[in-house]
């Protein structure tokens, strides 16, 4: 039978070790390319300028 004292200690060591791989599987996953950055910023704009001409008319009413 395994001591719950050693588990615990296993458990200590090899807890930390785990997560700091789960951070960093995280980081390098979810980067984005250049091409989807300049996507997602030209996609912005458009929604911006969209509520900029939307705003602009209800001023107008």
């Amino acid at each position: 039978m395994i001591d719950l004292g050693s588990l615990w200690g296993l458990a200590t060591v090899i807890g930390p070790i785990v997560l700091a791989a789960v951070i960093i599987w995280a980081i390098l996953h979810n980067r984005t390319s250049r091409e989807q950055d300049a996507e997602i910023e030209a996609a912005t704009h458009r929604l911006y300028d969209e509520q900029d001409r939307e705003d602009k008319l209800r001023e107008n009413l």
